[in-house]
């Protein structure tokens, strides 16, 4: 076999055993070394004439691959005795840069070597004692240097260390490894994603020279404290995109925190990538002597927890972990499948980092690169780099980021200044400025080593602008590996050898040309694509000029059909140069430039957002010129454009007086209200004040001019940005003057309160105001949002009405948000989010509160936020508490108050519920793009137990038992009349829905009392008259689970399997990545047991026919059937209870309420075929037959499989404590075919049965 051949092979059965079990990497190398006591004398020997070394060499441990190989050695095989799949080489530090400091850096290759060498003696010894192939990650450390951190406080930019010496130290580094056979490359421990960068760039590099000697890549990063960020600052979400570049086969985290602290940010990590997971954390956080105090036992049940959650594909320990901990760990994660990565995750997103994330989807509104730190769009901005005056040149930077730009543009293109060198200080300084560096960095310039010396000195994943084929294939070509290497999207100018492309025709050959070479030669994601198409000036009085826009516009369309996936951008003011001096001309040409760009797809662009007028603001006049010469309607639009122009310059040398007066005019005839919308909407705070105390003195209360005119303003700000007539630097400036105006009126509103609290003091009211007990709600924008007006006024709003407010402002981490809401036993949690991802880190917070059994209740507001996603997405994922959405600020006192009355609480949650359920159906009823997963992919994902044993109870009889002539006036309450209205069509409204409370309805509630009356009188004739019997069979068996399904023994001899009842599984793709289904709540591994159940109402159609024969009373006999219905589902209750109390007994002590009953409080389920959990209708047959129920108790099944008589019910008895309702939901064409070929059906048979849940279409399929 060739060494690539071997390699291959070597990788596929890593990969194959990642997606078969959850592998075990090892722990510490250093707490092992340091259980040797090694001296001095260990860490010299006479190779290298390390006897006689002039530097103390204690505590270099790579350096013991040399000189106590059997130590070493020896460490490898005791994790490997654990049960670790992976072992690390000893060469955390091996680099030449490390070892310098012991002066030994002349030994990094071989330190690799003989490190590798030993490991992979150790894993093949193991390999060929289990007949388990074991791996060698050859480890490749984050030196003792940083690129992003300057050493000094006094020269941010400095570094110690290039770019360029990293890549050094790195290649050398793993051509040792290489050489000495290890398996995969991982690099670990980044606290700093630039030196990760480095090594990436060096190993791609090394692999591209020697393609026969590539190896796969692992990384891992290092959150080094709860704020969830690196050293270097980049949150975890951001570190994952900045280095997703290397397709890495594994990525995760290690080190710094424990199992405890790193669940949180390890689920981030899986969430965010596609790759399979790694995590090996601390064994706890360090003591105050250094120690480390998490056992092997506690280690491993959170460890525990993580795989049960589907996190893990590879775990391990990291500081203060041992053997014992891997052998703890190891025997705990094996019960688990491994976490099944996703495959269609930001399939068409752009994705980019500074410190923190920032994708571009479908949903993202343009997207503004922020143009003032361009020395070509600033005079300003390259005068101060020319004065050397770099401080001020970072506050341009900074301000652009505040107006809103969400990308920074950095261009040093100027003969005067040297471009690598001010290109490299600048993006160093950025990286001293988290203000400015959370976003991410376009580095500009037409000489590409200027755009490499940016390159080497950021962290995140930037945009490179730009490379075009100017200059060839090759030379694209090139520059394009370059890129990818470094982890950049690229800028791609319509550009050939032939010149700039102007005609539509050439802009879209271009960019197809240049997007094939990209995707087909380079392997470039298409999504990391951004075409220029070159936006040219126009009005220039040269007719070939006057089709540049248009041409533009028009091409956009075009390029993103023939380059799937691409994005597209431009230099907005190249447009209008032909008037420069001219800003008011140019600015409004700017706006309706963008306007129609964007409609036809720009995605971005260079711009100074903050100086753009909204597009309806625009003088008509001008706007309208402007239109004509951007589409080039009439050949005298420039003529009358420079006119309107010259016009404007003669009436601006007028008066500065007269010109106020026109700026003010607004002012005139407006009402307060009118004002301050205005205000608002133009983001003018210099009358803010005055405006607001003249509204306040209008409305009775504060709170009104909040919710009239300011929200009125705030509304059109949001039309008008959702219509991209608005920028989102103007809508900052909006909310800063909105913010201004809740300002003035909080010392109003709060001495309102003190008003209205003293009045019910000296009324004696303490009850309903909470004088006495002060309720506190914890609020907080969630993280990854900046927007806080209306949590704000939330809060004032609750504060008013005497609740005590704890806001933790913006950009809050979930962990700080629960843990505040602990320490101050917080009766309410309230989260804000304004943008999309907000949604997602609400769901995470939601999870959290499940995790840690919170009860309380989560209230969801902001303008991003909607009933429909609280109830679909967030509310399933906190069970322990209510969850809901606060549609404004008004609505808090009312949800709150509800929430406390104890008399309102359950009903006012029980309308909630019935509402959201109302929703959740609805919204799943409506999907009209149904993903599913593959069968095997999904039980992969099977529900599991977070209990490793849960006690099994056996029946107190095994077979069957038949329960004659029961009583009905036992079952009496025991029925739920819900379903009776329903069936009778007589809803009521909310919040009057469900019995009884549909009596109050205005609506309907004295129909509903008429119809009950009715229904009481015939119910009370047929106990009296006894025309009912009601009968059933329950029967109990030893079961087991094998696959999807439940294997059935003989009662009298567990051995012998006698049944089979088939299991359908959950497929289609949900948020809790927790695919269920039945045989999930039975043991696989042991006997259980499970019921089975038949009953029935019998003489219901006999009677019924009676009323309408004899009588002509069909109102009576509809009614009567329905009191069937009602007593057979209240039969199959009251049997359940028994059960669980008496038959079963695995409940024995239980004592609910109807209520609670009906509510499913109980432990158990009893789940019947042709409903959700099971919706094969088939399996009623199996029932039968194990029951014998139609000779028991004369209940027979028709021949479409439904019970005569038709008020009847069946279905299965499950007594594990986890066990719950469920919905299968819609299936694939993978799990009809295998569920037919377990049953011994046709393929046709069983789609026939399951039609209404198959996610496709039968009859295309023939």
């Amino acid at each position: 076999m060739t060494t690539s051949a071997h390699l291959l092979n070597i990788e596929n059965e890593f990969r194959l055993a990642l997606s078969n079990r959850i592998l075990i990497i090892d722990g510490a190398m250093g707490t092992m070394i340091q259980r040797y006591k090694l001296e001095e004398e260990d860490f010299r020997s006479n190779e290298y004439d390390l006897s006689t070394h002039k530097q103390a060499l204690k505590g270099n441990n790579d350096l013991l691959s040399i000189t106590r190989p059997d130590v070493v050695l020896e460490i490898h095989q005791k994790y490997l005795e654990a049960g670790a799949d992976i072992i690390e080489t000893n060469t955390f530090n091996a680099q030449f840069l490390s070892q310098a400091d012991y002066a030994l850096e002349h030994l990094s290759y071989e330190l690799n070597l003989r490190s590798a060498k030993i490991a992979r003696q150790a894993a093949d010894e193991y390999t060929k004692k289990t007949g388990i192939r074991r791996f060698v990650a050859g480890a490749l450390g984050p030196l003792n240097k940083t690129l992003s951190i300057s050493p000094s406080v006094e020269k941010p930019d400095y570094r110690n260390i290039t770019f360029d010496t990293a890549v050094e130290a790195y290649t050398e580094q793993a051509r040792g490894l290489i050489d000495g056979n290890v398996d995969f490359m991982l690099i670990e421990t980044i606290f700093d994603t630039a030196n990760a960068k480095a090594a990436i760039y060096a190993l791609k590099t090394f692999f591209e020279k020697n393609v026969e000697l590539t190896r796969p890549i692992l990384i891992s990063g290092t959150i080094v404290d709860m704020s969830g960020r690196t050293l270097s600052g980049q949150t975890v979400e951001a570190f994952v995109i900045s280095v997703s570049h290397a397709d890495p086969i594994c990525l995760g985290l290690n080190c710094a925190l424990g199992p405890n602290e790193m669940r949180r940010f390890l689920e981030e990590a899986s969430k965010n990538t596609c790759a399979f997971t790694i995590c090996y954390p601390n064994a706890g956080l360090p003591n105050t002597f250094g120690e480390y105090d998490e056992t092997p036992e506690s280690m491993a049940n959170q460890i525990g927890e993580w795989a049960h959650d589907g996190l893990l594909n590879i775990v391990g320990g990291c500081c203060g972990s041992t053997p014992d901990h891997i052998k703890a760990i190891a025997e705990v994660v094996k019960r688990y499948p491994p976490r099944v990565p996703p495959t269609n995750l930001h399939t068409e997103d752009m994705l980019l980092s500074g410190l923190e994330p920032f994708i571009i989807s479908r949903y993202t509104n343009f997207v503004n690169i922020g143009e003032r730190c361009n020395v070509a769009g600033s005079r300003q901005f390259l005068r101060l780099l020319k004065e050397n005056k770099f401080d001020a040149a970072l506050q341009v930077a900074k301000t652009q980021v505040e107006s809103g730009a969400q990308i920074l543009d950095l261009n040093m293109d100027e003969g005067m200044i040297d471009g690598q060198a001010v290109m490299a200080k600048f993006v160093n300084l950025l990286a001293s400025e988290p203000d400015i560096s959370r976003v991410p960095l376009c580095i500009d310039s037409s000489n590409f080593a200027v755009i490499e010396a940016g390159l080497k000195c950021t962290q995140g994943k930037c945009i490179v602008n730009s490379i075009s084929l100017k200059e060839g294939e090759e030379d694209f070509l090139e520059k394009a590996r370059r890129c990818k290497k470094y982890g950049a999207a690229v800028v791609v100018m319509a550009f050939d050898e032939q010149g700039q492309a102007t005609d539509v025709e050439r802009r879209c050959a271009i960019c197809k040309r240049s997007y094939d070479l990209l995707v087909n030669v380079v392997k470039f994601n298409p999504n990391d694509i951004i075409f220029d198409s070159n936006i040219l000036t126009i009005a220039t009085g040269m007719e070939e000029h006057n089709d540049y826009a248009i041409n533009f516009i028009e091409s956009l369309k075009k390029i993103k059909e023939l380059c799937p996936g691409c994005k597209t951008s431009g230099g907005i003011s190249n447009i209008s140069f032909s008037f420069r001096g001219q800003d008011r001309i140019r600015e409004a040409m700017h706006s309706v430039f963008l306007f129609h760009a964007i409609k036809a797809g720009l995605d971005m662009g260079i711009v100074n957002a903050g100086q753009i007028p909204i597009y309806n603001d625009i003088d008509p006049r001008l706007r309208e010129l402007s239109e004509a010469c951007i589409f080039n309607t009439r050949s005298t639009a420039t003529e009358e454009l420079l006119e309107y122009a010259q016009q404007l310059k003669l009436s601006s040398t007028g008066s500065d007086t007269k010109s106020e007066q026109q700026e003010e005019s607004w002012r005139t005839n407006a009402t307060a209200e009118e004002r301050l919308q205005y205000s608002l909407v133009k983001g003018i705070d210099k009358y803010i004040i005055e405006d607001m105390e003249e509204a306040r003195q209008k409305y009775t209360r504060p709170l009104h001019v909040i919710e009239g005119p300011l929200m009125n303003g705030m509304s059109e700000v949001g039309e008008l940005f959702g219509a991209g007539k608005m920028f989102l630097p103007q809508v900052i400036k909006s909310a800063r003057v909105m913010k201004k105006a809740v300002n003035h009126l909080i010392p109003f509103m709060e001495e309102e309160k003190q008003k209205n609290l003293q009045a019910l003091k000296e009324q004696g009211d303490t009850i309903t105001t909470g004088l006495d007990a002060q309720y506190t709600i914890v609020m907080a924008t969630v993280k990854g949002d900046v927007h806080d007006i209306g949590k704000n006024i939330v809060g004032v709003v609750l504060g008013c009405n005497n609740y005590r407010v704890i806001d933790l402002g913006v950009m809050t981490p979930c962990d700080k948000i629960l843990k505040v809401a602990k320490e101050e036993n917080a009766n309410f949690i309230g989260l804000s989010g304004l943008i999309t991802p907000s949604l997602d880190e609400m769901i995470v917070v939601a999870k959290e509160m499940q995790r840690l059994n919170f009860t309380i209740p989560l209230l969801i507001g902001g303008a991003t936020t909607s009933k429909q996603h609280t109830a679909v997405k967030i509310a399933p994922r906190y069970h322990n508490g209510p969850v809901i959405h606060v549609l404004d600020a008004s609505k808090s006192v009312v949800v709150c108050g509800n929430l406390l009355n104890e008399e309102k609480k359950e009903e006012y949650l029980e309308d909630i519920a019935e509402d959201y359920n109302d929703i959740r159906d609805e919204y799943y009823a409506n999907l009209k793009q149904i993903r599913c997963l593959p069968i095997n992919d999904a039980r992969k994902k099977r529900w599991m137990s977070e209990k490793e044993d849960t006690n099994i109870t056996k029946p107190t009889f095994l077979g069957t038992e038949i329960f004659d002539n029961i009583d009905p006036e036992k079952l009496i309450n025991y029925i739920d009349w819900k379903p009776f209205f329903d069936a009778m069509q007589i809803r009521g409204k909310y919040p009057n829905r469900g019995y009884p409370k549909l009596f109050d309805c205005k609506e309907v509630g004295a129909q509903a009392r008429i119809v009950f009356a009715d229904a009481q009188k015939l119910l009370s004739d047929i106990l009296a008259r006894k025309l009912f019997s009601i009968r059933a069979v329950v029967g109990f068996y030893p079961c087991r689970t094998s696959g999807d399904d439940i294997l059935i023994f003989d009662p009298k001899d567990p051995s012998k399997q006698i049944s089979t009842l088939f299991g359908l599984r959950q497929q289609t793709e949900r948020d809790s990545n927790v695919y269920m289904c039945l045989s999930d709540f039975i043991s696989s591994t042991s006997i259980d047991y499970i019921g089975i159940f038949a009953l029935g109402v019998f003489n219901v159609e006999q009677e019924a026919q009676r009323l309408v024969q004899k009588e002509s009373d069909d109102y009576s006999s509809i009614i009567l059937k329905l009191l069937g219905d009602r007593l057979a589902e209240a039969c199959a209750e009251y049997l359940h209870e028994r059960v669980r109390r008496e038959l079963w007994a695995y409940a024995p002590n239980e004592d609910l309420s109807t209520k609670d009953l009906l509510s499913v409080k109980y432990q158990g389920i009893r789940p019947a075929a042709g409903y959700p959990t099971q919706p094969d209708h088939t399996e009623k047959k199996t029932i039968w037959n194990l029951l014998n129920a139609t000779e028991a108790i004369g209940i027979e099944l028709t021949e479409s499989l439904a019970m005569q008589p038709a008020s009847a019910v069946s279905g299965l008895y499950m007594g594990h404590p986890e066990s719950n309702y469920f919905a299968v939901g819609k299936i694939n064409e993978d799990q009809v075919h295998d569920y037919a070929g377990r049953k011994g059906m046709s393929v046709k048979e069983v789609e026939k049965w399951l039609s209404p849940i198959l996610a496709y279409d039968v009859d295309s399929q023939q």
